[in-house]
C-alpha cells in the first residue's frame, strides 16, 4: 500500500530533477561555461533533494518544520521558474517546454500526498478491527430491520383477525336483533289483535269470576343478574313458606299483582326459588 504513493512521487522527482538539470545546462551553457551551468543545475536539484530528505526524516519521527517545508517549496518553485523562463525564451518548441514546466511542483505535491497518507495509515490489525466493527454494525442493523418487519407483519395479521372477528360478531348481533325485532313485532301484533288478544287472555283467566288479567308481553331488554349471595347463601324455602311469600306479595296491592310483577318483587326482595317452583306456588295460591 505504501508503494502506491511513494513510487509516483519518486518517479516524478527524478524526472523533474533531470529535466531541470538539462534545461539549466542548455540555457546557461550559451552564456557561461558548461561546468558552471552544471553546478547551478546540480545546486538547484541538490537543494531540492536535501530539503526533501530532511522533510522525510522529520515525518518519520512524527515531526514537522515549517521553515524546512518553505525552503523545499522555494526550490520547487525556483526549478519551475527556470523551466518556464526557458520555455518563454526558447525559439523552438516553446509550447513543449512550457507543458513540462509544472513537473517540480507536481513532484512536491505528490510528496505532500504521500506524507498525508503516512499520517493516516493504519496497521492491518486496526483495519481488520474496523472492518469487524463495521460488519457487526451492518449485521445488527439487518437483524433490527428484520425484527421490525416481522413485528409489523404480526401486528397486521392480528389487526386483520380482530377486525374480521369484530365484523362477524357485528353481523351475528345484527341478525339476532333483526330476529328478535321480528318476533317482538309478531307478539305485539298478536297482543293488539282483538280476537287473538281475547283468546290469549282467556288462557290466563283466574278462578275469581269477573277478574280477567291482561296478557303481558315478555320482557325484551337488559336484565340485572342475581347476586351470588342470593343464590348460594339463601336457604331453600319450603313449599308452605313459598306459598305464604307468594300470597303476601300478590295481595300487597289492590287489585292483586300479576305473576310477572309478583316474581319481580319476589326476587328483588332477595328470595330464591326456581321458576318452576314459583309458578307452581302461584297456581296454588291464585
Amino acid at each position: 500500500m505504501r508503494a502506491k504513493t511513494v513510487l509516483p512521487a519518486v518517479a516524478m522527482t527524478a524526472v523533474s530533477m533531470v529535466l531541470t538539470l538539462a534545461v539549466v545546462v542548455m540555457w546557461l551553457g550559451t552564456a557561461v561555461p558548461w561546468p558552471v551551468a552544471l553546478v547551478v543545475g546540480l545546486g538547484i536539484d541538490g537543494g531540492w533533494l536535501a530539503t526533501l530528505a530532511y522533510e522525510r526524516r522529520l515525518a518519520a519521527q512524527g515531526d514537522h518544520n515549517r521553515a524546512v517545508t518553505a525552503v523545499g517549496w522555494s526550490f520547487g518553485i525556483l526549478a519551475a521558474g527556470v523551466l518556464v523562463a526557458h520555455a518563454l525564451t526558447a525559439e523552438e518548441s516553446a509550447g513543449a517546454w512550457l507543458a513540462v514546466a509544472w513537473l517540480p511542483i507536481a513532484a512536491k505535491a505528490l510528496w505532500l500526498v504521500h506524507a498525508m497518507w503516512e499520517r493516516t495509515a493504519l496497521t492491518p490489525v486496526a483495519l481488520d478491527a474496523i472492518r469487524g466493527i463495521q460488519q457487526e454494525a451492518r449485521d445488527e442493523a439487518a437483524v433490527a430491520r428484520a425484527r421490525l418487519r416481522a413485528e409489523a407483519a404480526t401486528e397486521e395479521t392480528r389487526l386483520t383477525a380482530v377486525t374480521e372477528a369484530g365484523a362477524r360478531v357485528a353481523r351475528v348481533q345484527a341478525k339476532t336483533a333483526q330476529t328478535l325485532s321480528s318476533a317482538w313485532s309478531t307478539l305485539e301484533t298478536a297482543r293488539a289483535g282483538e280476537e287473538t288478544g281475547r283468546a290469549l287472555t282467556s288462557v290466563t283467566a283466574r278462578v275469581t269470576p269477573g277478574v280477567t288479567p291482561r296478557w303481558e308481553l315478555p320482557v325484551w331488554g337488559p336484565s340485572e343478574p342475581l347476586a351470588a349471595r342470593s343464590l348460594e347463601s339463601a336457604p331453600a324455602l319450603t313449599d308452605e313458606a313459598l306459598d305464604v311469600l307468594v300470597d303476601e306479595i300478590r295481595t300487597s296491592e289492590t287489585p292483586a299483582l300479576s305473576y310477572r310483577e309478583m316474581a319481580a318483587r319476589f326476587r328483588a326482595a332477595g328470595h330464591s326459588a326456581s321458576e318452576m317452583r314459583l309458578r307452581t306456588a302461584w297456581k296454588r295460591v291464585a
